[in-house]
Parts: C-alpha cells; structure tokens; sequence
C-alpha cells in the first residue's frame, strides 16, 4: 500500500494522463532496398496530417511480378487498402523427371521358418510362419 501511496504522490494526475494531453503529430518517412543482385527491391512512403495515415509500398514478389499497395487507415474506417499487381507471374521450370522411389531388392515379406508348439506329449513339431528378410 505504501508504494501505491509513493507512485500516487510522485505522479500528481494520479497515472491516468490527464495533465498532458498526446495530440498525434503529422509525420513523413520512406524507406527502400534496391537490390538486383539477391532480387530484394522494396519501397515505402508513409505520411499522417495527425489524423489519418496515408501511405504505399510495392515490393518484388517470388514469381516475377510488383505488388503495390496503397493504404489510408484513420479512426472512423480503420485500414482500407487498394492492391495491385504488375507483371506476369513466371512459373519454375522442371528439371530432370520425377523423383520416384522403389523397395530394394531383399526386402519385404519373405518365408521364415520357425518351431511351432508341439502337442501334449512334449515333442516339438517343426512348422513354418513369421516373416523373414533375406
């Protein structure tokens, strides 16, 4: 309780903001990495009048093609975004066949011998049962 009463008494609008009011602040930025050599090309803008937030990116997607997307976002529509893609998507090529895969020779089910249980007088029958690897 004490300590409650310390941060109470250190913080005169008791911790709830009410002596400064945080109006947003218009801001700007952009950002890009052009890299042609690992393929990583990106851009950003962004921009707040400290009401709403207006802003694009386009980046360079696996298979060919731009995706743009333009974006507002405020507190009456939350974030609406318009994408759009240029280009033409590429497909891989395929090298080679099919990779398929096959049982090795020796494996599987095979004929096993093994001792059966014999009859009541104690003698042991041979039989045949079990699997076997060869």
């Amino acid at each position: 309780m004490v300590v409650v009463a310390a941060v109470t008494l250190a913080d005169p609008d008791g911790g709830h903001g009410h002596g400064y009011k945080h109006e947003p602040l218009p801001y700007y930025f952009d950002y890009g990495v052009y890299d042609d050599y690992k393929g990583t090309n990106f851009k950003q803008h962004e921009k707040s009048d400290g009401k709403a937030v207006y802003g694009s990116y386009t980046v360079d997607l696996p298979d060919g093609r731009k995706q743009h997307v333009d974006y507002t976002a405020d507190h009456y529509k939350g974030y609406v975004a318009k994408v759009s893609y240029y280009g033409k998507a590429k497909h891989p090529k395929h090298y080679g066949p099919p990779i398929t895969f096959k049982h090795e020779k020796g494996y599987g089910h095979g004929h096993g011998h093994g001792h059966g249980g014999g009859g009541g007088g104690g003698g042991g029958g041979h039989g045949h049962g079990g699997h076997g690897y060869h």
